[in-house]
């Protein structure tokens, strides 16, 4: 269970633990979130170090091979007579414009257990919940809350995943940030299907 190695799967060299293959210091993942592929970081695109946006994502994420997430540097300036951007190809007499003139949508995060399918697109800025699941060919333009099915181009949410109460409980217990042992005694709880039993068990465990 050791989260620096990154083919965690003896075999096998096509699911990377994120992680330990980060070299950009604006990319921030956690501990165990794991990827279809062996290069995530070439998944993230226009990622440009001078504009400053960062991804962050969190523990236990799934992420599925050709995923893109398409940072700042993608999006042009809209409110002049045209987008193309001069100051990036030698030759143009034109500055670099300074940031706050550029449509800049901060950084993109994905928050804890999240699941993203296969060749699903994130756009600039956009914030994932904890527990969401993104399905397959999906384009994500807007925010994401915890727990719910989103899908589509746009994604749109198809439903959530469990009542209110339910989520509110699973917000509130965030196994990811406990202990191995904690995760390991709660793996049963985590992969019970039965939701009553699971609220029960959940409400006992953070009453403790």
């Amino acid at each position: 269970m050791n989260p620096e190695i990154i083919f965690p799967i003896p075999g096998t060299d096509t699911v990377t633990y994120i992680k330990p293959t980060i070299t950009r210091p604006n990319i921030i993942v956690g501990e165990y979130s794991y990827y279809g592929g062996r290069d995530f970081q070439s998944c993230v695109t226009h990622h440009y170090e001078f504009i400053g946006d960062r991804l962050i994502i969190g523990k236990f994420c799934q992420i599925g091979a050709g995923v893109e997430f398409v940072m700042n540097g993608a999006n042009h300036k809209m409110n002049a007579l045209t987008t193309y951007p001069f100051y990036i190809f030698p030759g143009w007499n034109m500055d670099a414009p300074p940031l706050d003139d550029l449509p800049l949508k901060g950084d993109t995060v994905v928050g804890n257990d999240v699941w993203i399918g296969q060749n699903v697109t994130i756009l600039p800025g956009v914030h994932i919940g904890d527990g969401a699941i993104i399905g397959l060919n999906s384009t994500v333009t807007r925010d994401i809350p915890p727990y719910v099915i989103a899908a589509g181009n746009p994604a749109r949410i198809i439903r959530k995943r469990f009542d209110d109460e339910l989520t509110e409980l699973l917000l509130r217990l965030r196994w990811w940030d406990r202990t191995i042992e904690e995760i390991n005694a709660l793996i049963p709880l985590l992969t019970c299907g039965d939701v009553e039993k699971v609220k029960r068990e959940v409400k006992s465990y953070l009453g403790r």
